[in-house]
């Protein structure tokens, strides 16, 4: 069905009412109903699945978190606020908000500990090699472009991928952490329960929604607020077609079935304005293993286009938004390897020449680029683009080769980032930017932390820590 608008005179009768409603039991949902319903309001939270969990128990589980956690200097590291807070405004896109962005990194410790409050575990031990979650139950790893050009000049590294105790994929575990809070606590859960529109006075402000359950129309009033915690609109074919016509040639899109822009289609039927509608992560793993950042990713004409050894989700962005997905990763014998993740060999070559040939790039393109390269490589150094001495080597063991990193033939994992205008506080906002009265938004169903160049851990993180705010603020109504 689709989101709609009531007006309170289509309302025969309520069939609840509570303070508070939460529309969608992912991790900012949770949070949304945990501090609601701590601080005083009577929340009902409804789920369209037959449980929680969401896009947030299909997740990694990673929470990029820092600012001097004590899991941060449990494992040795020192960060601060301030590093942080450089290191997020340099690495999320063009105009990223800076009142939110000061708000989560000053508030980065206490969210820490507001997670281990929950029941969320984290062994303090340190796992160095991938981006993202581990292979292990460890809980700190670096899961962004921190230690990477240009931002390692721009504030002082740290590891901020903050991973629950649980090996490989650690969302069902933190997922199974805040549901079981929210079930603990006096919030309750409605499953099965679809919301298909809000209710709005003449006014403007939301009362209310309507949802259904088993065929079954129920109107639930909401005396204090609506918070409206969805997730973002990776599986709507109409809505990626009109904001990112990109993100169609990404093989792996990364949401829930839920994940289909419903609520924020809602926040738009009841005037909400929205934000950064065109920006999207785009993971592409092309050096996992670390060892091959050593490689050279070029593009359709041969050339280098970023260094190798960014986070790949800096990767995928460059290569689909600037490369349209022309790309392909250049090793030789010395540090060939295979890929973590399955990706074919595109060419073979005995020379550069032959590799380029191979290829179809352009004549003297590549074996250019990697004279260029090997020249100043064997003083370990990457002039073009900066990559860390440690991952600078001479590519000149034959035989050559390449991996294909084009959208036909790698992962692509894509999911959206943009969605409601909200204030710091969760409330959303109409294009005049002023708060529509008793709408509430967080998570991927609202524009975050992140409008582009994407770090692990920032939805989850973003989306529990403005929960808790949304949760609040509809509270204290």
């Amino acid at each position: 069905m689709t989101s709609g608008l009531r007006e309170p005179r289509e309302i025969g009768r309520w069939d609840e009412a509570v303070d508070v409603v939460v529309v969608g039991l992912g991790a900012a949902g949770a949070a949304a109903a945990l501090d609601a319903s701590r601080h005083g309001a009577e929340t009902l939270v409804l789920e369209r699945a037959s449980g929680g969990g969401g896009t947030s128990s299909m997740s990694g589980g990673v929470l990029y978190l820092g600012g001097g956690t004590a899991l941060q200097r449990a494992c040795g590291f020192e960060d601060s606020p301030e590093e942080m807070y450089k290191y997020l405004m340099a690495s999320c896109g063009d105009g990223p908000d800076e009142a939110k962005m000061r708000l989560y990194c000053d508030g980065s410790v206490q969210h820490y500990e507001w997670l281990l409050e929950q029941g969320v575990p984290f062994k303090p031990v340190y796992y160095h090699g991938v981006s993202g979650e581990p292979p292990t139950d460890d809980g700190l790893v670096w899961s962004g472009s921190e230690r990477a050009h240009p931002f390692c000049d721009i504030a002082v590294p740290a590891p901020r991928g903050h991973v629950p105790q649980m090996n490989d994929q650690a969302g069902p575990l933190l997922m199974q952490k805040l549901v079981a809070a929210v079930e603990a606590g006096s919030a309750r859960i409605a499953a099965n329960h679809r919301c298909t529109a809000l209710v709005q006075e003449p006014d403007g402000s939301i009362i209310g929604v309507v949802a259904e359950t088993f065929g079954e129309e129920r109107a639930i009033r909401a005396r204090r607020g609506v918070i409206l915690t969805t997730g973002g609109f990776i599986n709507n074919r109409e809505m990626i077609d009109a904001h990112l016509p990109l993100l169609n040639r990404c093989m792996v899109r990364i949401g829930a079935e839920g994940d289909d822009g419903s609520g924020i289609r809602l926040g738009i039927a009841a005037g909400a304005a929205t934000i950064h509608m065109s920006a999207g992560s785009i993971s592409l793993p092309a050096t996992q293993p670390w060892g091959l950042k050593r490689g050279l990713l070029v593009n359709a004409q041969g050339q280098r286009f970023i260094n190798e050894d960014a986070y790949y989700g800096r990767l995928g962005e460059w290569a689909l938004y600037h490369q349209a997905g022309r790309a392909w990763l250049v090793v030789d014998d010395a540090i060939f390897e295979q890929p973590e993740y399955p990706r074919e060999v595109a060419a073979v070559g005995d020379t550069p020449a032959e590799l380029e040939r191979e290829l179809g790039l352009p004549e003297g393109s590549l074996e250019s680029t990697m004279a260029l390269y090997n020249r100043h490589a064997e003083k370990g150094h990457d002039p073009v683009f900066d990559k860390l001495p440690e991952y600078v080597q001479p590519l000149s063991k034959p035989p050559f080769g390449a991996f294909d990193c084009t959208t036909e033939s790698s992962i692509y994992a894509a999911f959206t980032l943009g969605g409601l205008h909200c204030d710091v506080d969760g409330r959303v906002l109409d294009p005049e930017g002023r708060p529509i009265p008793g709408l509430f938004g967080a998570g991927r169903a609202t524009s975050g932390l992140s409008v582009g160049s994407y770090s692990s851990g920032l939805s989850l993180g973003d989306g529990t820590f403005f929960g808790r705010r949304a949760g609040r603020c509809a509270a204290s109504i």
